[in-house]
């Protein structure tokens, strides 16, 4: 059995991390997504069980929103196989309101359930308890827009697709990301990463931001994420 990520933080409050919203109201996915991604969360969304099961397999987020009566495949089903390979919190959201739906949804092992139609911010706090009560916070899974990086398993996904990273990279944008909007020169990154900065590596960081933005920047020249500040070093933007 796939076991959930444990994380822990020296504060030990805020809670993070990836979401799938399983749902066939787009509408309810749109709602969703906007409170959710708005408390920090980075968000994939499903419109039918078999899609769900797909993205819950590859993608391994860290709770699932899942609606029952869905096409092709009904949110009962994808409980009964999920918790045959891993233990991830699965939040029930169901228009069916009858007691025998949401002990048969208990009992497959979801770990909460809350009928429609409901309050978003209702949603997101029971999202914070769950995970809360997984032992899962922010520290060793960085997010920052569409890039989560999982710090314990080296793994970079970018809207949940991975992308490769060299270990020099992984460690430039790490240190990124973990503040995100904080300048940071050339020689604090590259003391960050390499230890002692020496005159003729000053060039050294410039390459591997260049390779960097090649691989997670739409048009590297461009750049959304990995921001140049002019005179002073590299950010991260929020």
């Amino acid at each position: 059995m796939v076991k959930l990520k444990k994380l822990c933080t020296e504060e030990g409050e805020n809670v993070a991390g990836l979401i799938l919203i399983a749902e066939d109201d787009e509408d309810i996915r749109a709602m969703l997504r906007l409170y959710l991604e708005s408390e920090g969360f980075s968000v994939t969304e499903a419109e039918n069980g078999t899609a769900a099961l797909l993205q819950a397999r590859e993608q391994r987020p860290d709770l699932i929103l899942l609606d029952i009566m869905m096409p092709e495949l009904d949110g009962f089903s994808v409980i009964k196989a999920l918790r045959s390979e891993s233990n991830i919190p699965i939040l029930i959201l169901s228009a069916r309101t009858q007691d025998h739906d949401k002990i048969l949804g208990l009992n497959l092992g979801a770990d909460d359930y809350i009928a429609k139609p409901f309050n978003p911010l209702e949603i997101v706090a029971r999202v914070r308890a769950l995970l809360r009560r997984a032992g899962m916070t922010e520290s060793d899974v960085l997010t920052v827009r569409d890039l989560r990086l999982d710090t314990r398993g080296f793994q970079l996904t970018m809207s949940g697709v991975p992308v490769d990273l060299t270990p020099t990279e992984y460690k430039i944008l790490a240190h990124l990301m973990r503040s995100p909007g904080r300048i940071f020169t050339k020689v604090q990154l590259y003391e960050a990463v390499n230890g002692q900065f020496f005159e003729s590596d000053d060039n050294t960081m410039m390459v591997h931001i260049s390779k960097l933005r090649e691989k997670i920047e739409d048009d590297p020249r461009d750049p959304k994420y990995i921001m140049t500040v002019r005179g002073l070093g590299y950010k991260i933007e929020k």
